[in-house]
């Protein structure tokens, strides 16, 4: 699966243009290597998001083309997230 449509699926990021764009700008890694929105994922796979002041790091845990909001906390699973000092409240 593409990793944008598994950032979106799994409502990590709500629309797929977003995360189309925010991988395309190298804010997304797969396992340390940056990603690009055509990047393929597979389960077990790591990924990291970086948003503004937060990263996201996560392990891939199902893929599925369509969730229901509740199912969607089920395709991955938080690492660790990360707030950047100067932006922290």
């Amino acid at each position: 699966m593409r990793i944008d449509k598994f950032l979106k699926v799994s409502r990590i990021i709500k629309r797929r243009s977003v995360a189309k764009e925010i991988a395309d700008k190298g804010r997304v890694m797969v396992n340390g290597k940056v990603a690009k929105s055509s990047t393929s994922v597979q389960e077990g796979d790591e990924l990291e998001i970086q948003f503004g002041n937060k990263t996201l790091a996560i392990r891939v845990e199902k893929l599925l083309d369509t969730t229901k909001k509740d199912e969607a906390k089920e395709l991955y699973t938080v690492i660790s997230e990360t707030y950047t000092e100067e932006n922290r409240k």
